[in-house]
């Protein structure tokens, strides 16, 4: 291996928990949801057959049902949506970007609509690491400032600046991002 794939596999051999089993503080689901704990690492992508709507305040961003669930150990679900779902015009590179160990080089997104304007609500991975494929082409959203909906009911957004997963009323946490979840 290179020195690029040692560090690759350095930095994902240091998740402990991957799926296979729920630490003694994971919260016990009650009927009708899911272990986000019961979720693998690496992540698996799943196609989401629900609907997903986006809105920033009267604005419909996005609209799908052909987006991925991007699930891992400990998070929520990820949403990435099909550009080609997304209202054009509404989205503009930030510039800057980030990488992770599953799904590659990340870019990240501003919305601006007249006036009014989101920095850094949306990623995407136009060239994603082998096993995240399906993600070229697609964004994820921030639901921090937006209205995020997944078969109807309301999304709230991951705790922390960095982790972009959407918590709905089937999932059973707890959730990374919180203080204390670091080593999650």
């Amino acid at each position: 291996m290179n020195d690029d794939s040692d560090g690759l596999e350095s930095a994902r051999a240091q998740w402990l928990w991957r799926g296979r089993e729920r630490p003694p503080f994971a919260d016990v689901p009650a009927p009708g949801q899911v272990s986000v704990w019961d979720f693998p690492r690496p992540p698996e992508l799943v196609r989401e057959e629900r609907e997903i709507v986006v809105r920033w305040g009267g604005t419909e961003v996005a609209r799908t049902r052909a987006a991925w669930a991007v699930r891992e150990t400990s998070h929520p679900p990820t949403f990435y949506l099909p550009m080609a779902d997304v209202r054009p015009g509404l989205l503009e590179p930030a510039g800057d970007g980030s990488f992770c160990e599953w799904k590659g080089p990340a870019h990240y997104w501003n919305m601006v609509e007249g006036a009014r304007r989101l920095d850094r609500v949306a990623w995407s991975y136009p060239h994603p690491l082998a096993g995240a494929e399906p993600l070229a082409g697609c964004v994820a959203f921030y639901a921090h400032d937006l209205d995020c909906r997944v078969g109807g009911s309301r999304a709230r957004p991951q705790a922390g600046g960095f982790y972009g997963g959407w918590i709905t009323p089937d999932l059973a946490g707890p959730f990374k991002g919180a203080p204390g979840s670091g080593g999650w």
